[in-house]
């Protein structure tokens, strides 16, 4: 069965940029580019991948774009646009004349207005995004949970992605706040999740495929099968498994799924919500 990562990203290391990849994560302070990943897609039956920015600039998304442009197998860029603009019209009907170009995030989890998504500026931008049939990647803290009802419930048409299913504290075990808050999400029909980042939020060194289950348990109650996609969040994901060990964490746990299921998970979610 072949498959799609929702998720990736690629970077030319720049330690001042890049300020957030701190000596903890020595691992991925390097360059990883698209001929890094397209065996790792290979050897797991994986057949294309979508590239998500990594850094809040337009300069990105011409360098995800030349990524994607380059190689088929790079199926769609998730790119930065400022949503608090004045011109962002006209930003995204630029970006609407590439193909790979599916839709936008803003690193809402860095931001220390912890509501920031309600701004008025922010949500006029998001309100332009529709028209051009753009996408929305949701990346916040479990804090922000409480602010991302108020903010989907507005956009009743907008389709909008959760990443790393909003990172909950999985090392510590707690699940109850993070928990009811996903539940309200699932409400809305225009919200999807991706099964992604979770190795990071766990104890790097000594995870067991056990400690995400009850975690997986949620997503999976509150989304069904038809609004839940995979990612791997590579190379990020590096610091605490390997590209293989990530997959086959998902792959244990959705085999108890149907065939028609699992496909869905795997390719068909991230398909439709992407257009890819």
């Amino acid at each position: 069965m072949k498959g799609i990562d929702s998720h990736q990203h690629f970077w030319k290391f720049d330690p001042v940029r890049d300020g957030w990849i701190d000596e903890t994560m020595a691992t991925i302070q390097r360059d990883f580019y698209p001929g890094d990943l397209k065996p790792l897609l290979t050897t797991n039956a994986l057949e294309g991948s979508v590239v998500v920015q990594s850094d809040q600039s337009e300069a990105e998304n011409d360098f995800q774009l030349k990524n994607a442009s380059g190689n088929e197998f790079v199926k769609g860029v998730v790119g930065w646009v400022d949503l608090q603009a004045d011109n962002v019209h006209d930003r995204l009907a630029y970006y609407s004349q590439f193909k790979k170009m599916k839709g936008f995030r803003h690193v809402l989890q860095g931001e220390k207005q912890r509501d920031f998504m309600l701004r008025p500026a922010f949500k006029k931008g998001i309100g332009e995004l529709h028209a051009f049939g753009f996408t929305y990647d949701i990346l916040i803290y479990p804090d922000q949970l409480l602010f991302t009802e108020e903010f989907v419930k507005s956009f009743p048409y907008q389709p909008f992605v959760i990443d790393h299913i909003a990172k909950p504290h999985i090392k510590d075990k707690k699940i109850d706040q993070w928990k009811k808050e996903i539940q309200a999400l699932g409400k809305y029909e225009n919200v999807s999740c991706k099964i992604s980042g979770m190795v990071t939020e766990a104890d790097w060194k000594n995870w067991k495929k056990e400690d995400f289950r009850p975690y997986l348990d949620v997503v999976l109650e509150t989304f069904d099968t038809h609004r839940i996609m995979f990612g791997s969040d590579w190379p990020v994901c590096l610091v605490a498994a390997t590209y293989n060990q990530v997959v086959d964490l998902v792959k244990d746990y959705f085999s108890k799924l149907s065939a028609n299921e699992q496909e869905a998970f795997f390719k068909k979610n991230a398909e439709r919500f992407y257009k890819l």
